[in-house]
Order: C-alpha cells, then structure tokens, then sequence
C-alpha cells in the first residue's frame, strides 16, 4: 500500500497538491484520494483513476492533477466472499472483520452490488486561507444516491494508526455508470461480494513542504477525524 501524505495533515488544512497524479498511479490501480485544494473525491478501480467533483460530474483523472492525499495499491485480493441478502454499512464491517486476518492489518476493501442507499459527500474546492477538514465538511450536505449498481472501494487502517490514515475504514464509491460517486458515510447492499487484500507494507510518502514542517499537529486527532467523518445535512439525491 502506498499513501502520500496523512489524514492528520487535511484534518489540519494542509490542503495544496504536492503530487502528481501520474506517480501516484505509478504504485497502484485502486485506491481513494483527493485533489489541490481538497476539489472533490478520487477513486481508482481497475487501473482507472476518476475525479468525483461537488456537481456531481464525474471525470478521469488526469497525470497533471495534483493531490494532498492519495492512498492506492495494486489490487490483488486474498479473500473472495459473497453474502446473501441485504447487508446493511455495519452489517458488512463485521463481515470483513470475520474474514480479515487480523484488524492490526492495512488491508484494501472492495465491495461489488446493487445498493439500495448509498450516503455519500463531495467536498467543494476550498480557498485560503483554508478551513480544517471539519469545518470544510460541516458544510457540505451529504446525498443519498439509490437504487445503483457500484463498487465500494477503500482500506482498513488499525487503531493505532489513527492519524496516518482513517482508524477502521475509509470508503468511496463509484456506480458502474461512472454516473455518481463521492465519499461513503453509510449504505445498504443487497448480495455483496467482498473483497480483502491483506497487506503486509505500508509505504508512507511524506512531503517535507513550508507548511508541513511549520504545522504543529495535535496529538489526540480522533475528535478531528471524528467530525470530518460524520454525516451533515442532507440534500436531495
């Protein structure tokens, strides 16, 4: 798994791009991320990478975007499961739970099915002076998108490397018409097949910039990460 920079830095506004697109896509074919200024959500899926936008457009990423935080991996699951019925976002975390080998793991997620609801955010591109992440995610509505045929891509990071990336799991999703997508809060799922790459390395890409080194992050960073994760107003899908 290889991941630039951290969750703590975009909890703290660290939001400027400091990594091309196309080195990033030089270590993986899946994966989540964003883009400068925190512009939206990005997801790759079979070596395709896409840029999830607050309008709703969904495009393909280009080698020049640049991004503040991606994490991806060459997608190679070792556990092929399916469930049957309906599953419900908690439902199918202690799914994953039973499956994975160990929850002091990365491992990379991938869950294929109909989803009834998916919840889902975008955030807009932010400017300076930037916002923290909850104060950029407070005010940027959730939507529910329903009735779709997609893909839930993400990874699993331990507790103890809350900060580094999202302890527990760090979801987005892509419908199979490249139609919608964003940032996964919650969601229900009828016959899921779920995939786990367990993996054994983390390769962590840090950018010693002005502001990175300057920035004086804190130390207990879960009610941060907390407030960026949790759901806020809703808007029509």
């Amino acid at each position: 798994m290889f991941q630039t920079s951290t969750i703590v830095s975009l909890v703290e506004g660290l939001y400027d791009g400091n990594v091309a697109y196309r080195d990033v896509m030089r270590h993986g074919d899946f994966g989540v991320g964003t883009f400068n200024a925190l512009d939206g959500e990005m997801v790759a899926l079979d070596g395709r990478y896409f840029h999830l936008r607050s309008d709703g457009t969904v495009n393909r990423v280009s080698g020049d975007e640049l991004t503040p935080f991606a994490a991806v991996t060459n997608f190679r699951p070792n556990i092929d499961h399916t469930e049957d019925g309906r599953l419900t976002r908690q439902q199918c975390e202690a799914v994953l739970h039973r499956l994975a080998p160990s929850d002091n793991l990365f491992y990379a997620v991938r869950i294929d099915g109909r989803f009834p609801t998916v919840l889902t955010r975008t955030i807009t591109r932010q400017s300076k002076p930037y916002p923290r992440l909850a104060d950029a995610a407070a005010a940027e509505p959730t939507v529910t998108i329903s009735d779709v045929v997609g893909t839930i891509v993400g990874f699993h990071t331990p507790d103890y490397a809350q900060g580094i990336g999202v302890a527990g799991y760090h979801l987005h999703f892509l419908s199979d018409d490249h139609l919608s997508g964003g940032h996964v809060f919650d969601f229900t799922v009828d016959r899921p097949r779920i995939r786990i790459d367990s993996e054994a390395e983390l390769h962590l890409s840090l950018q010693a910039t002005e502001e990175f080194l300057a920035t004086r992050f804190e130390t207990d960073v879960s009610g941060g990460i907390a407030s960026a994760e949790t759901s806020g107003p809703s808007a029509p899908a």
